[in-house]
Protein backbone atom coordinates (compact mmCIF):
# COMPACT_ATOMS: atom_id res chain seq x y z
CA UNK A 1 0.00 0.00 0.00
CA UNK A 2 1.37 3.44 -0.90
CA UNK A 3 2.12 5.47 2.03
CA UNK A 4 -0.29 7.83 3.20
CA UNK A 5 1.95 10.27 3.74
CA UNK A 6 3.20 10.55 0.45
CA UNK A 7 -0.74 10.95 -1.32
CA UNK A 8 -1.50 14.13 -2.01
CA UNK A 9 -3.55 16.27 -4.79
CA UNK A 10 -2.97 19.89 -5.84
CA UNK A 11 -6.34 21.24 -6.81
CA UNK A 12 -6.87 23.67 -9.55
CA UNK A 13 -9.83 23.42 -10.98
CA UNK A 14 -11.63 26.78 -9.77
CA UNK A 15 -11.91 29.03 -7.42
CA UNK A 16 -14.69 31.05 -5.64
CA UNK A 17 -14.54 34.89 -5.36
CA UNK A 18 -17.46 37.13 -2.64
CA UNK A 19 -18.53 38.46 -5.79
CA UNK A 20 -19.74 35.01 -7.09
CA UNK A 21 -21.55 34.32 -4.57
CA UNK A 22 -25.63 34.20 -4.17
CA UNK A 23 -27.10 36.24 -1.63
CA UNK A 24 -28.17 33.19 0.52
CA UNK A 25 -26.59 29.93 1.04
CA UNK A 26 -29.49 28.43 -0.49
CA UNK A 27 -29.15 29.55 -3.61
CA UNK A 28 -25.79 28.87 -3.56
CA UNK A 29 -26.05 25.10 -2.39
CA UNK A 30 -28.51 24.99 -5.48
CA UNK A 31 -26.53 26.69 -7.77
CA UNK A 32 -23.23 24.11 -6.72
CA UNK A 33 -25.64 21.32 -6.51
CA UNK A 34 -26.70 21.67 -9.85
CA UNK A 35 -23.35 21.53 -11.21
CA UNK A 36 -22.45 18.45 -9.56
CA UNK A 37 -25.46 16.60 -11.15
CA UNK A 38 -23.92 18.18 -14.31
CA UNK A 39 -20.59 16.94 -13.43
CA UNK A 40 -22.00 13.12 -12.97
CA UNK A 41 -20.80 13.08 -9.29
CA UNK A 42 -22.51 10.31 -8.32
CA UNK A 43 -25.08 10.67 -5.41
CA UNK A 44 -24.66 14.39 -5.21
CA UNK A 45 -27.20 14.33 -2.21
CA UNK A 46 -25.30 11.92 -0.34
CA UNK A 47 -23.50 13.94 3.12
CA UNK A 48 -22.15 13.15 6.68
CA UNK A 49 -24.31 14.05 9.35
CA UNK A 50 -22.84 14.43 12.68
CA UNK A 51 -24.36 14.22 15.98
CA UNK A 52 -23.15 14.05 19.57
CA UNK A 53 -24.68 11.51 21.68
CA UNK A 54 -25.84 12.66 25.34
CA UNK A 55 -22.27 11.76 26.53
CA UNK A 56 -21.21 14.36 24.08
CA UNK A 57 -19.31 11.52 21.75
CA UNK A 58 -19.33 12.57 18.29
CA UNK A 59 -21.36 10.25 15.85
CA UNK A 60 -21.21 10.28 12.44
CA UNK A 61 -22.68 8.71 9.24
CA UNK A 62 -23.87 8.92 5.69
CA UNK A 63 -27.31 9.87 4.71
CA UNK A 64 -29.10 11.16 1.22
CA UNK A 65 -30.94 14.64 0.99
CA UNK A 66 -33.94 14.76 0.36
CA UNK A 67 -35.04 18.34 0.17
CA UNK A 68 -33.56 22.18 0.39
CA UNK A 69 -35.63 25.27 0.67
CA UNK A 70 -35.15 29.08 2.64
CA UNK A 71 -36.05 26.45 6.13
CA UNK A 72 -32.84 24.36 5.66
CA UNK A 73 -31.83 20.98 4.75
CA UNK A 74 -34.09 17.77 4.89
CA UNK A 75 -33.70 14.56 5.67
CA UNK A 76 -35.94 11.07 7.00
CA UNK A 77 -34.78 8.16 9.30
CA UNK A 78 -35.63 6.06 12.02
CA UNK A 79 -36.69 8.28 15.00
CA UNK A 80 -35.61 5.46 17.69
CA UNK A 81 -32.17 5.25 15.49
CA UNK A 82 -29.04 6.16 16.96
CA UNK A 83 -29.32 9.67 15.37
CA UNK A 84 -32.52 9.70 16.30
CA UNK A 85 -31.81 9.54 19.84
CA UNK A 86 -29.04 11.80 19.62
CA UNK A 87 -31.37 14.65 18.22
CA UNK A 88 -33.42 14.57 20.76
CA UNK A 89 -31.18 15.14 23.24
CA UNK A 90 -29.13 17.29 21.18
CA UNK A 91 -31.03 18.89 18.53
CA UNK A 92 -28.27 20.63 17.00
CA UNK A 93 -25.62 18.81 13.81
CA UNK A 94 -22.98 19.37 11.10
CA UNK A 95 -23.65 18.40 7.35
CA UNK A 96 -21.25 17.67 5.04
CA UNK A 97 -21.49 17.44 1.18
CA UNK A 98 -18.01 15.99 -0.15
CA UNK A 99 -17.82 16.69 -3.81
CA UNK A 100 -14.51 15.58 -4.47
CA UNK A 101 -15.03 15.14 -8.45
CA UNK A 102 -15.28 18.94 -8.32
CA UNK A 103 -12.64 19.56 -5.48
CA UNK A 104 -15.51 21.37 -3.16
CA UNK A 105 -17.56 20.63 -0.44
CA UNK A 106 -19.88 22.66 1.68
CA UNK A 107 -20.85 22.41 5.32
CA UNK A 108 -23.98 23.35 6.97
CA UNK A 109 -24.18 23.41 10.88
CA UNK A 110 -27.54 24.47 12.76
CA UNK A 111 -30.63 23.18 15.23
CA UNK A 112 -32.64 20.49 13.98
CA UNK A 113 -36.30 20.21 14.17
CA UNK A 114 -38.91 17.73 13.09
CA UNK A 115 -41.03 18.45 9.84
CA UNK A 116 -44.73 17.96 10.03
CA UNK A 117 -46.83 14.41 9.58
CA UNK A 118 -48.27 15.81 7.16
CA UNK A 119 -44.94 16.49 4.86
CA UNK A 120 -43.26 13.47 6.23
CA UNK A 121 -46.39 11.38 5.16
CA UNK A 122 -46.30 12.91 1.49
CA UNK A 123 -42.71 11.70 1.50
CA UNK A 124 -43.08 8.55 3.13
CA UNK A 125 -45.66 7.72 0.05
CA UNK A 126 -43.35 8.56 -2.91
CA UNK A 127 -40.88 6.10 -1.54
CA UNK A 128 -40.71 2.80 -3.47
CA UNK A 129 -42.57 -0.16 -1.99
CA UNK A 130 -39.50 -2.06 -0.80
CA UNK A 131 -38.70 1.51 0.94
CA UNK A 132 -42.15 1.71 2.49
CA UNK A 133 -41.38 -2.41 3.81
CA UNK A 134 -38.23 -1.04 4.80
CA UNK A 135 -38.69 1.30 7.52
CA UNK A 136 -41.37 -1.43 8.95
CA UNK A 137 -38.98 -3.94 8.89
CA UNK A 138 -35.65 -2.83 10.20
CA UNK A 139 -35.35 -2.28 14.41
CA UNK A 140 -32.43 0.42 13.18
CA UNK A 141 -29.45 0.72 15.16
CA UNK A 142 -30.41 -2.23 17.59
CA UNK A 143 -28.62 -5.82 17.51
CA UNK A 144 -30.45 -8.09 16.02
CA UNK A 145 -29.55 -12.17 15.93
CA UNK A 146 -28.42 -12.51 12.22
CA UNK A 147 -29.68 -11.21 8.97
CA UNK A 148 -32.17 -13.31 8.67
CA UNK A 149 -34.08 -11.71 11.30
CA UNK A 150 -34.20 -8.81 9.20
CA UNK A 151 -35.36 -10.85 6.23
CA UNK A 152 -37.82 -13.01 8.65
CA UNK A 153 -39.08 -8.93 9.33
CA UNK A 154 -39.93 -7.91 5.59
CA UNK A 155 -41.63 -10.93 4.45
CA UNK A 156 -44.06 -10.26 7.65
CA UNK A 157 -44.39 -6.85 6.34
CA UNK A 158 -45.24 -7.66 3.08
CA UNK A 159 -47.64 -10.32 3.76
CA UNK A 160 -49.55 -7.28 5.93
CA UNK A 161 -49.51 -4.61 3.88
CA UNK A 162 -50.38 -6.85 0.61
CA UNK A 163 -52.29 -5.18 -1.86
CA UNK A 164 -52.91 -2.18 0.29
CA UNK A 165 -51.15 1.17 0.96
CA UNK A 166 -48.55 1.30 3.65
CA UNK A 167 -48.84 3.92 6.45
CA UNK A 168 -45.88 6.02 7.99
CA UNK A 169 -44.25 3.99 10.60
CA UNK A 170 -44.81 6.38 13.80
CA UNK A 171 -41.25 5.75 14.37
CA UNK A 172 -40.03 7.46 11.01
CA UNK A 173 -40.14 10.47 10.10
CA UNK A 174 -38.30 13.90 8.76
CA UNK A 175 -36.17 16.54 10.44
CA UNK A 176 -34.82 20.03 8.72
CA UNK A 177 -31.27 21.47 9.69
CA UNK A 178 -31.87 25.12 10.11
CA UNK A 179 -28.34 26.69 9.62
CA UNK A 180 -26.56 29.38 11.59
CA UNK A 181 -23.46 28.42 9.18
CA UNK A 182 -22.87 27.28 5.79
CA UNK A 183 -19.46 26.97 4.36
CA UNK A 184 -18.32 26.81 0.80
CA UNK A 185 -15.23 25.20 0.34
CA UNK A 186 -13.39 25.28 -3.07
CA UNK A 187 -10.00 23.64 -3.41
CA UNK A 188 -6.78 25.83 -4.93
CA UNK A 189 -3.36 25.91 -5.29
CA UNK A 190 -0.72 25.27 -2.66
CA UNK A 191 -3.69 24.58 0.14
CA UNK A 192 -4.35 28.39 -0.02
CA UNK A 193 -8.19 27.23 -0.31
CA UNK A 194 -11.34 29.48 -0.90
CA UNK A 195 -13.48 29.36 2.14
CA UNK A 196 -16.33 31.48 2.08
CA UNK A 197 -18.79 31.07 5.15
CA UNK A 198 -22.52 32.73 5.63
CA UNK A 199 -23.27 33.23 8.80
CA UNK A 200 -27.19 33.84 10.21
CA UNK A 201 -26.88 37.74 11.68
CA UNK A 202 -30.36 38.17 12.51
CA UNK A 203 -32.87 37.98 9.59
CA UNK A 204 -29.46 38.09 7.26
CA UNK A 205 -26.52 36.41 5.89
CA UNK A 206 -23.39 37.86 6.40
CA UNK A 207 -20.60 36.49 3.98
CA UNK A 208 -16.69 35.96 5.76
CA UNK A 209 -13.81 34.65 3.91
CA UNK A 210 -12.13 32.41 6.21
CA UNK A 211 -8.60 30.86 5.99
CA UNK A 212 -7.80 27.41 5.15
Amino acid sequence: MASLASLRKDYSLAGLAEADLARDPFRQFDKWFQEAEAANVIEPNAMTLATVDSDGTPRARTMLLKSVDGRGFVFFTNYESAKGRDLTTTPRATLLFPWLALERQVIATGTVTKISREETDAYFQSRPLGSQFGAWASPQSTVVPSRKTLEDNLRAVESRYAGQPVPTPPHWGGYCLNPATVDFWQGRRNRLHDRLRYRRADQDWVIERLAP
